[in-house]
């Protein structure tokens, strides 16, 4: 059972346009560098089921925000627009947020994008 779980997800790959680390210094994208990302990301959002969370904290950094659901799942959330999350205690914000939802194996199984605000 344990090398079951062992091969369970796959690495991710070097991601065209995406520029990791912009994203990654942009935490709750209160200098919205991460807006930039998205487009690059959506592209190829089949290719992140099935990743690791570590892989997705790699790419990604530590998500914004994690929710833990019911059977082991959960939910990271990095947001894409600055909002009140950029307040002090980063306070939960309507801000547009990317989410990764992760399985009760740890993979990912989802990843949905809030829409962004025009941009100006």
């Amino acid at each position: 059972m344990c090398s079951i779980l062992v091969g369970c997800g796959h690495a991710l790959p070097q991601i065209p346009g995406f520029e990791a680390a912009t994203w990654r210094a942009d935490p709750y994208a209160c200098h919205n560098q991460r807006r930039n990302g998205v487009a690059a990301l959506l592209r190829v959002r089949e290719q992140l089921y099935e990743a690791r969370a570590d892989d997705v904290n790699a790419l990604l950094g530590q998500p914004d925000e994690e929710e833990l659901r019911a059977n082991t799942e959960k939910v990271y959330y990095y947001y894409l627009e600055p909002g009140t999350q950029c307040a002090a205690g980063h306070i939960r914000s309507a801000a547009p947020r990317l989410s990764v939802r992760f399985g009760p194996l740890g993979t990912v199984t989802e990843v949905l994008c809030d829409p962004l605000s025009p941009a100006r």
